[in-house]
């Protein structure tokens, strides 16, 4: 599939400036300035991230309330039930306050809510399970925010909330203790893009300084935290810069039990970056929700023990064994009924059904769908006595609002711009895809369908430095809003001894004003006839290291590659 390419344009007045105060590679202060890194202190923040700039727990609206309670509910031994998603964020959170709140009180125990019997969030189940159990005080992460007539009925049993959350909130709040929760109007916390495990974590900080613990009580739970703000694909800029920073430290240098047993499954060797978080452990984590109960993610998390741990981690990776086979299963079956059916391959978007598909791996699905067709996409299976599914989107493109537009046809829907889960009658099934398509075709531009690589900026060869290529490695932790950068090479040759390997990739061997570069790119084999003898190109890659025999050389990663003077810079 074609792609468009779209090169970005930063004030060249800021990168001047920013290039006069720090007296580096102007391609890199186009970097900076793109980031909003304007002057030498910010790019001295931006370098050095520190701990010290991590904002008091105390300027989050409700924090000493909360504190407060818990100090109560532990100076009384009350039953603290610690209460959380069953997803990445939601799993760690949890870990994360039941370790600590175990330190400083007997009297607790978690709960994660079983995908399939109690769905998302805050659950009857979970509430009547606390009352069974004499819990006194709730503390919900990663959840509860919208759950109002929930957090009623447990208020109204005697137990208490406290409610660790991240979502956007509605007009109407639960009627909890204290909220904790960045993106409500009134709460002045200077930064607001934390996960559900990032909130949950300033609380441990807050009551860390209540009870006079040392910061390295604290410290101890930031391979988690970093794991959750890799998982939640929240921005890495901020507070979550520095906290993913010396998360990642910690998962180098000394991880939790859990970490290092999951470290140890997955066979990852070297040094352990955000990618490998997103990719290698995240999904393993997701696995245990997606195909079982997420419990056993918690245990694996509070485990201190190692061999406990190895056998909670071996039980993830089995789950994401099997998960990976499920979602395979269905994606093929799904690319078979798209390509079998011609009314179905000329849409623009894609509404998929069947009744056996596994309802915890659609959303995976939805996903590889739109790599092979790129346009919206809902994948449907049957629940009960409904059907449900979830929604992807293309850049650009609001799928949350498009089924808002079919939602006479819906029993419930919920979600953002990109990503949507919704319920349906099973009889409603074939008019919402025609209705969805109606919506999708009426709006979606042809732009939209296409899809696109965003570069950062242009460089030349003789700039992909040793130095150059360390700077770079200093502005990890890569992630949303920090991406690692895209460039761009122009009136690039190829040298005649690039290859196809593996019948899938080329590795080139690439040369620009005499300077001479290899690279690998991944999947593109279908574009090796594009390299002639002659003929410029222009290439678009990242840059990492290859190391062979002990020798470690840069490299470009390739992305995609035009001849020269083909790609549209709009």
């Amino acid at each position: 599939m074609e792609k468009r390419w779209n090169i970005k344009k930063p004030d060249e007045q800021k990168v001047a400036s920013l290039q006069s105060a720090l007296g580096i590679n102007p391609v890199l202060c186009r970097l900076l300035v793109d980031r909003g890194i304007e002057t030498f202190d910010q790019a001295k923040a931006y370098f050095r991230p520190g701990l010290e700039n991590l904002h008091d727990p105390y300027l989050m609206k409700d924090m000493h309330l909360a504190v407060e309670r818990i100090i109560r509910a532990v100076n009384f031994g009350e039953k603290i039930l610690i209460y959380g998603d069953y997803d990445v964020d939601g799993t760690t959170a949890v870990a994360v306050m039941f370790r600590f709140i175990s330190s400083i009180h007997s009297n607790c125990d978690f709960y994660i809510p079983h995908r399939y019997r109690e769905g998302y969030g805050i659950s009857q189940q979970g509430i009547d399970f606390a009352l069974e159990n004499g819990f006194n005080l709730i503390i919900s992460l990663d959840c509860g925010i919208k759950s109002v007539e929930l957090i009623r009925y447990a208020q109204t049993n005697g137990i208490d909330f406290i409610v660790c959350d991240h979502h956007l909130p509605d007009e109407e709040l639960p009627p909890a203790v204290a909220i904790l929760n960045p993106k409500q109007s009134d709460c002045h916390y200077p930064f607001k893009e934390l996960c559900g495990c990032g909130v949950g974590f300033k609380l441990i900080q807050a009551l860390c300084i209540r009870l006079g613990k040392p910061d390295d009580t604290w410290q101890n739970f930031l391979d988690l935290v970093a794991i959750a703000i890799a998982a939640d694909i929240v921005p890495i800029i901020g507070e979550n810069r520095i906290l993913t920073y010396y998360g990642l430290k910690k998962v180098n240098d000394s991880p939790s039990t859990g970490v290092k047993a999951l470290i140890k499954l997955s066979n990852m060797e070297g040094l352990i970056h955000v990618n490998n978080l997103v990719f290698v452990i995240a999904p393993r984590v997701n696995a245990a929700g997606r195909m079982d109960d997420a419990r056993k993610a918690v245990e694996l998390f509070i485990s201190e023990n190692d061999e406990k741990a190895f056998q909670f981690a071996e039980e993830l990776h089995s789950d994401n064994d099997e998960r990976r086979e499920v979602d395979l299963s269905i994606t093929e079956q799904a690319i078979a009924m798209i390509d079998n059916n011609e009314d179905l391959r000329i849409r623009k978007s894609t509404v998929l059904h069947d009744a056996t598909w596994h309802k915890g791996v659609v959303g995976i699905v939805a996903s590889r769908l739109i790599e092979k067709y790129y346009r919206p996409t809902v994948v449907l299976t049957d629940s009960g006595e409904k059907v449900a599914g979830s929604a992807r989107s293309v850049l650009g493109f609001n799928i949350y609002e498009a089924i808002h537009q079919c939602r006479e046809l819906l029993e419930n829907y919920g979600g953002h711009f990109y990503a949507a889960g919704l319920t349906l009658k099973k009889e409603n099934v074939g008019p919402f895809s025609e209705k969805f398509e109606e919506v999708v075709a009426s709006s979606i531009t042809p732009e939209m369908l296409v899809p696109e690589i965003t570069i950062d900026c242009k460089i030349e060869f003789k700039d992909i430095t040793q130095k150059f290529y360390d700077i770079l490695c200093q502005m990890e932790p890569f992630g949303p809003e920090n991406m690692r950068p895209v460039f761009i090479a122009e009136q690039v040759y190829e040298t005649g001894k690039s290859r196809i390997v593996k019948d899938a990739h080329i590795k080139f061997e690439l040369v620009q004003n005499g300077i001479t570069i290899d690279g690998i790119g991944f999947g593109l084999s279908p574009k090796f006839g594009i390299l002639t003898p002659n003929q410029p190109l222009d290439i678009v890659f990242t840059l990492d290291e290859n190391e062979w025999n002990n020798i470690k050389r840069i490299q470009l990663r390739v992305i995609d590659i035009r001849k020269s003077f083909e790609y549209s810079n709009n």
